[in-house]
């Protein structure tokens, strides 16, 4: 079972990306999905959330700027970051929500510069 995310970049200030998170070796259409980041020295964090019926939820960090969404056909989860700032830079990484060990990837890098 792999969590594989991708769509990581360096962006300026202001930017956009979309992060895609492909699942394999298992379905998770039935799991809540979540996307954490870490930035160097910090603690992982949830960023935001989605259910198996696409119930979405945000930390008050990025709400208004970064959308979760869900593609069930192709078992894949997506982030879209909009007006990225230097401080949204970190390590993304998907996962179950909540986490479950087994299945932390390499993640993708996120660099905004200022």
């Amino acid at each position: 079972v792999q969590l594989q995310a991708s769509g990581g970049g360096l962006v300026q200030a202001g930017g956009s990306l979309r992060l895609s998170c492909a699942a394999s070796g298992s379905t998770f259409n039935n799991y809540a999905m979540g996307w954490y980041r870490q930035a160097p020295g910090k603690q992982r964090e949830l960023v935001a959330s989605i259910s198996s019926n696409e119930r979405t939820n945000y930390a008050n960090s990025v709400k208004g700027r970064f959308f979760i969404s869900r593609d069930n056909t192709k078992d894949t989860v997506y982030l879209q970051m909009i007006s990225l700032q230097p401080e949204d830079t970190a390590v993304y990484y998907c996962n179950t929500d909540p986490a479950i060990s087994a299945y932390w990837g390499q993640g993708t890098q996120v660099t905004v510069s200022s």
